[in-house]
């Protein structure tokens, strides 16, 4: 009952035209940045940051808060527009909303990742508010062989993006732990494949990889086929949305994600882009129609889209209770708090309640306010759709460049975006996957540095005589044995 006295009394807190501006304003800012390829969640709560040095430290908090949820449902929008991820989580939400915007279905692309990414916010802002504490205290028993098993278990839902073409999924993503491995050993310090060039002493930077490989690849694959044409039908189907029907038969996806999302975002390091690989392989391996995920399946963009905006919450997790962030955004958020004179951790709950319990209360605001900006500005998003190709190719080159370019202001980085294009466009003529490329990428250092510190700190026994580890290796092995069991069944 003191927990519902809190959140009213944070709410009437948000009852006035300057806090409703100021989540309004931290929503649009999100959405935008989340859109522009190059600029991630943090990079756009780190640039609004000084904006919030002559607010109170509540009002600060509040809309660097909402820009961060924004931002994690404004990659969507360009992923599913025009194969180009806005953040990293959302290239899960490509796998599937770029085929239907492809297929002339550009509404049921945007109008699932919108409400899913409002509800699965839901469900991570209620986890968060109920089960604070107690899922913070599971969050500190992981030693890194826990973490070395959870992306083991995320490199796992390779299996099932393969389908029939298993080899290829498999040597794509032995490519992206080979990339992965470029650069400075995390632990030892030691300098592996750099050819003494100075800039690849920090490996390839992600984002311009990422841009690379899906917007670049693109672009060239279709310049190649001289394909200039508009999308499929998308002159009769551009005003065509879900119904309330199809949002209905979507809840326990949504929910599922959300919750797995909210779970996977508690653990420092994993974060959103974690989160959409595993949901998405959950929901695919669910479905009594897997051959449809890839092809523009709406229960892939919404569990995509459910498990990264949930994953918001799960990292506001340690990040209230115990002063750790959860990912690069709260990391942020933990110096916008020091900047304020306030120290994350248990004592905030104790020592300022009503900015605790005001932030809960402005996270729910500002989904509210996503969803009414989203809707409006789903009709604007589509437009691109009627963009003629020989217009939106240059346009997606340019962004490309300039978002390339943006990450750290790196020529260097321009090029390995062109490099990686060009790589991606090279391997989609011989029919190989990309997205276990980025599945190699995302989990290759946090499994390298994990093992290394595993077996300094008792051997590989660790992993498998700490309960939670053994357990963690044990779904995994059957995440990878299951579809080689369906096969033998099959046949």
């Amino acid at each position: 009952m003191e927990l519902f006295t809190h959140l009213w009394a944070g709410l009437q807190n948000l009852l006035g035209i300057k806090p409703v501006l100021v989540v309004t304003a931290g929503v649009i800012v999100g959405i935008l940045g989340g859109a522009m390829p190059g600029v991630s969640p943090s990079m756009a709560v780190a640039i609004l940051l000084p904006f919030t040095f002559g607010m109170s430290p509540t009002m600060g908090m509040v809309m660097l808060c909402a820009i961060y949820l924004a931002s994690n449902y404004g990659g969507s929008i360009t992923a599913v527009m025009i194969n180009t991820p806005g953040t990293p989580s959302a290239v899960v939400t490509a796998f599937d909303g770029y085929p239907l915007a492809k297929n002339g279905r550009p509404g049921y692309g945007l109008g699932v990742s919108l409400v899913a990414s409002v509800w699965g916010g839901f469900v991570g802002i209620i986890i968060l508010i109920l089960f604070s504490a107690p899922l913070a205290k599971v969050a500190l028993k992981f030693w890194p062989a826990e973490y070395f098993s959870l992306a083991l278990m995320g490199l796992s839902t390779v299996s099932s993006m393969a389908g029939k073409r298993w080899v290829e999924s498999l040597m794509a993503v032995l490519l992206g732990l080979l990339l992965n491995t470029i650069g400075l050993d995390h632990v030892n310090g030691v300098n592996r494949f750099t050819f003494d060039i100075l800039n690849l002493f920090d490996g390839f930077s992600f984002v311009p990889a990422l841009i690379g490989l899906f917007a670049l690849s693109e672009v060239f694959q279709n310049v190649e086929e001289n394909d200039y044409s508009a999308y499929k039908t998308v002159t009769d189907k551009v005003s065509v949305w879900p119904s309330v029907r199809e949002y209905l038969s979507l809840k326990w996806s949504i929910l599922r994600s959300g919750v797995l999302g909210t779970l996977i975002g508690i653990f420092p390091g994993a974060g959103g882009t974690i989160a959409s690989f595993i949901a998405y392989d959950v929901e695919k391996r669910l479905s009594k129609h897997p051959e449809q995920f890839g092809q523009g399946a709406l229960e892939g963009v919404a569990a995509a889209e459910a498990s990264n905006s949930s994953s918001v919450g799960g990292a506001l997790v340690p990040l209230l209770t115990l002063g750790i962030p959860g990912s690069a955004s709260t990391a942020v958020l933990i110096g916008a708090l020091m900047i304020h004179e306030l120290r994350p951790g248990p004592e905030l709950f104790t020592k300022h309640p009503d900015l605790v319990y005001t932030l809960f209360s402005s996270l729910f605001m500002a989904n509210v306010v996503l969803y009414l900006l989203g809707t409006w500005g789903s009709r604007i998003w589509i437009k691109v759709t009627q963009v003629p190709k020989t217009v939106l190719y240059p346009m997606i080159f340019a962004f490309s460049i300039v978002g390339s370019f943006a990450v750290r202001s790196s020529v260097f980085d321009v090029g390995v975006c062109l490099g990686f294009g060009i790589v991606g466009w090279m391997l989609k003529k011989y029919h190989y996957p990309l997205s276990p490329i980025v599945l190699g990428l995302v989990l290759g250092a946090l499994i390298e540095t994990n093992l290394q510190m595993t077996l300094v700190m008792g051997g590989p026994a660790l992993l498998f005589t700490r309960p939670l580890s053994a357990t963690l290796l044990a779904i995994t092995a059957v995440l990878l044995v299951w579809p080689v069991i369906v096969e033998l069944r099959e046949k």
